[in-house]
Parts: structure tokens; C-alpha cells; sequence
């Protein structure tokens, strides 16, 4: 048995930060935060025991940055370092840093990372061992020369993907080779900015597939199993929107059949805590690797709502050297859905809406979960992923747990910045969605739908209304305040302060 945790050291920001701090806590540990100078007043900085600022605001110098982060681990004392997810989650010279300073890192080891949190490796992994991956490289591109060349061979539309990280960062749509140059130096450009790394690949691009993924879980016994699947299909831009557990597609042969090529794939590298691994799936209903994420993933809660599990709870009793709890797969329970709220606006073309947020009012409710690292007050800072919230439901039935979360989307209200709260709600009253049939073009088929060309009209009139009000209730303030001087009944200002 590995020495027991005392205090951890949460290697990244906003929610996920929270999320993780709150099981620390209830295991009794003390948890430590780092921040960039954009984050000095976040609430991740306010929740934890500790924290440290890392750098200025760009990630590249402060939550990139290896030496900030083990020198604040080396301050506070840290046993040990959560990453959450993105920035140095899946960095192997990262986990070998922190062995090297003897911290232990709570995710896999660097050997299992360096085969399969690059994606080529893990593609190139994957081919020895008979799993059927979509056609495309092995080896990230040296230069644009060899991409092209390789691209004319597999035939367009072709995707270009970041090798060194997920979440949709670095990933470039290619339909022919007049697009080819732009976008490969766009795609290094983001993969670069988000994970320190430039190094991309290429691969045929499928159509129409649906994008399904597997979580799986190890030990260090050896020891490995799958927590069935998550549908991620509803994506915009390569970026996931909404997802949800089980897939409406899968039945139960082919969720068995998926999961014990997970697991597979996991053990063949000595895999150890969480990970997940994704897949395409045709109109066939035959699946393909597509990467594997070494890293807890965004959209964990609702298989925690299925299952009854905390995974973070599980990464930190694993990376103390305790076995699972048990290793037989799980029964998803009911049905769950996430939908990812964003500091964005939908009318202009989903551009960032940072800002301060004047009032925010959460939505609650049976069965009704949000993460979220903001606050009324909040000043949304514009150098990260615009993402402030996840809010995800549970219920019986798919039809119930749709309805559910449209409701709680309803009951959201942020002001002082735009967001995507009005998009999310027609995504889920789409008739497709309802369905359950959508594929990975869903979101760009129905973009005209889902922004119901009236956003302008209502912001409009939102705009003259609250206008309108202002100056009637300013107007009604004024009157009683020339009343009451003039009949000599002002009373104190506290009273009328209150009134108005």
C-alpha cells in the first residue's frame, strides 16, 4: 500500500478544480490551488486551503508552466498532484517530473501515457493489436510537405488532429487541398497554445458517425473494467455540447463488445486509474478506435449519476495502492445528460463573452447537479475555454431525464454576459435529439434551427424593456421623494433606501 495522501495539489482551474477539492475534503484532505494572475479572485483560489500564484494569465506561462507547478507542490508541501483535465493532464514528462520530486501524480503512469495519451502511438498501438482504428497516420507530420501528401493518398474531407491532447482543441475540418496549408497551421497553432504541443496527425475523415465512448478504470493489481458509455455526438466545431449515458444507439451486445476492447486497450499498457476510451461508430453499428484519453474527462458526472460512483474518489484511492472495489462491469441505472454552459454568444457566431457576471441564479431540484467555477461578481477572464458550467441531470428514463434538464436550463439566469443557455434548450427540443439518432453533424445540420434567427429580436427588446423600467422606477422613486419632503415625512433615508 502506497503512504496515505495528506494534501493534494489541484493542477488547474475552475470547475474541475472545485470538483476535485470537494472529495478532498471529504476524505479529510487539504488541498492546494494554483492561479494565474487572470485567476487571482476565482473561486477555485477561494475554496482551497492553499494557493499559489503560477504565472501571468496566458496558460503557456503559468498552468503549462511544469516548473511553477512543482515549485508551489514543493512550497505547500503537496503529497501529491491532481491535473484534472486539459493543460499538463495528459503531459508524460509532466508525470515523470513529479516522480522525479517525489509527489505522486494521480492518473496513469508516464509508460501508459506515452502509449496511448499520444495519438498516434495509440493508433499505431491499437493496429498490433487487431482493434479496428480509422484510416490515417501513425506518426505525427514533420512537415506540411508530408501532410499533404499523405492527405492526397487517404482522400479528402480529411480531419487534422492535435497528437498531444483532446477536448477538440487542434482538430481542422479539411475538404480539399486549397484549405490544406491554413489549416494545418491553424490546427498546430491551437494544439500548441493548449497543450504545449504543436504535433499533429491526420485522419480520413467518416460520415455521419457517432462519437461514443467508453470510461474504463484500473488498478495497479492489474485489475481493470468499463463503466459503460457516454454518447458525445452533439458536438459543434469538435467540441462536445451535450452528452449523455447510456447511448440511445447501443444495446447491450454492443456495449459489452465496446467495452471489452476498452479494457483491452487499457491493460495492454498497463493502464492505471481513469481513462477513456473513444470510438466511432457507423450507420452499421461497427465501431473504430479513435484515441484514448489518459485524464478524467469533462463530461465524468453522468456516469457518476448512473453508476452511483465518485471517480475522483476512486483516482485518489488508486493512486494510494488500493484495488478496486469490485470487477465486474456496472448496469448503467436510469439515464443522465449533461449540457455544457458556455460565456458565449450564439448570434455572433459563438464568439467568447467574457465579462463580469452581475447576477447568477443556479438551478436546483431533484436530481439536478451543477458544477461550476463562478460567481455572481465573477469577472469571466478571456484567456481560457469559456466554459463555466456543467449541468446535468438524472432520471428513469431518457424522455424524463430530457425533460428534466430543459427544465433546469429554464430556471438558469446569468447576467452581465451572453451565454448558451437559450441554444442548449433547442437542442434538447430538437426532433432529433429527441429521437436519439443524431450523429456528429447534428449541431452543424441544424445551426439555422437551433439559433432561431430570433436571439437579435429578443436581446432588442430585452434591452428597451429594461430600459423602459429604469426610468419608470426611477421616475416613481423621484415622486415619492418630492411627496414626502413636501408634507415633511422624509424620514430616514434607510426607510426610503428600502422602499425603492
Amino acid at each position: 500500500m502506497a503512504p496515505r495522501f495528506k494534501r493534494v495539489l489541484v493542477a488547474n482551474r475552475g470547475e474541475i478544480a472545485i470538483r476535485v477539492m470537494r472529495t478532498c475534503r471529504e476524505l479529510g484532505l487539504s488541498t492546494v490551488a494554483v492561479y494565474s494572475e487572470a485567476d487571482r479572485s476565482a473561486l477555485h483560489v477561494r475554496q482551497a486551503d492553499q494557493a499559489y500564484c503560477v504565472g501571468p494569465p496566458p496558460s503557456r506561462e503559468s498552468y503549462l508552466s511544469q516548473d511553477a507547478i512543482l515549485d508551489a507542490a514543493k512550497k505547500a508541501k503537496a503529497d501529491a498532484i491532481h491535473p484534472g483535465y486539459g493543460f499538463l493532464s495528459e503531459n508524460a514528462s509532466f508525470v515523470r517530473a513529479c516522480d522525479a520530486a517525489g509527489i505522486a501524480f494521480i492518473g496513469p503512469p508516464a509508460s501508459a501515457m506515452d502509449a496511448m495519451g499520444e495519438k498516434t502511438r495509440a493508433r499505431a498501438h491499437m493496429v498490433k493489436a487487431n482493434v479496428p482504428v480509422v484510416p490515417g497516420a501513425t506518426e505525427p507530420f514533420k512537415t506540411l510537405e508530408e501532410a499533404r501528401a499523405f492527405a492526397e493518398k487517404v482522400g479528402f474531407p480529411v480531419m487534422l488532429k492535435a497528437a498531444g491532447g483532446g477536448g477538440g482543441k487542434g482538430m481542422r475540418r479539411i475538404e480539399k487541398m486549397a484549405d490544406f496549408e491554413s489549416g494545418w497551421r491553424a490546427a498546430k497553432s491551437e494544439a500548441m497554445s493548449s497543450f504545449g504541443n504543436d504535433a499533429v496527425y491526420l485522419e480520413k475523415y467518416l460520415d455521419q458517425p457517432h462519437h461514443v465512448e467508453i470510461q474504463v478504470f484500473a488498478d495497479g493489481q492489474g485489475n481493470c473494467i468499463h463503466l459503460n458509455e457516454r454518447e458525445c455526438s452533439a458536438q459543434r466545431r469538435h467540441q462536445k455540447v451535450i452528452e449523455e449515458t447510456p447511448s440511445p444507439i447501443l444495446n447491450p451486445t454492443l456495449r459489452a463488445q465496446m467495452g471489452d476492447v476498452a479494457v483491452r486497450a487499457a491493460k495492454s499498457v498497463g493502464y492505471i486509474g481513469a481513462g477513456t476510451v473513444e470510438f466511432l461508430v457507423d450507420s452499421t453499428r461497427s465501431f473504430y478506435f479513435l484515441e484514448m484519453n489518459t485524464r478524467l474527462q469533462v463530461e465524468h458526472p453522468v456516469t457518476e449519476w448512473v453508476t452511483g460512483l465518485d471517480l475522483v474518489r476512486w483516482q485518489l484511492d488508486v493512486a494510494q495502492g488500493a484495488r478496486l472495489p469490485f470487477l465486474e462491469p456496472l448496469h448503467p441505472r436510469g439515464h443522465s445528460i449533461e449540457a455544457r454552459v458556455y460565456a458565449e454568444d450564439p448570434g455572433q457566431n459563438f464568439m467568447p463573452s467574457p465579462g463580469r457576471i452581475d447576477y447568477l441564479r443556479i438551478p436546483g431540484g431533484p436530481y439536478v447537479r451543477d458544477d461550476s467555477g463562478v460567481y455572481a461578481g465573477y469577472e469571466v477572464p478571456r484567456f481560457y475555454d469559456p466554459m463555466i458550467s456543467k449541468l446535468s441531470v438524472w432520471a428513469p428514463t431518457r424522455p424524463e431525464a430530457i425533460a428534466r434538464l430543459d427544465r433546469a436550463l429554464s430556471e438558469y439566469v446569468v447576467k452581465g454576459i451572453t451565454t448558451n443557455l437559450r441554444y442548449l434548450r433547442r437542442i434538447l427540443q430538437h426532433p432529433d435529439f429527441v429521437k436519439g439518432d443524431y450523429d456528429t453533424g447534428f449541431l452543424p445540420r441544424a445551426h439555422d434551427q437551433l439559433l432561431g434567427g430570433d436571439d437579435a429580436k429578443l436581446t432588442e427588446v430585452a434591452v428597451l424593456a429594461a430600459a423602459v423600467y429604469a426610468q419608470q422606477r426611477a421616475e416613481k422613486a423621484a415622486t415619492k421623494i418630492s411627496a414626502a419632503t413636501a408634507t415633511g415625512t422624509q424620514g430616514s433615508m434607510w426607510r426610503h433606501g428600502r422602499q425603492r
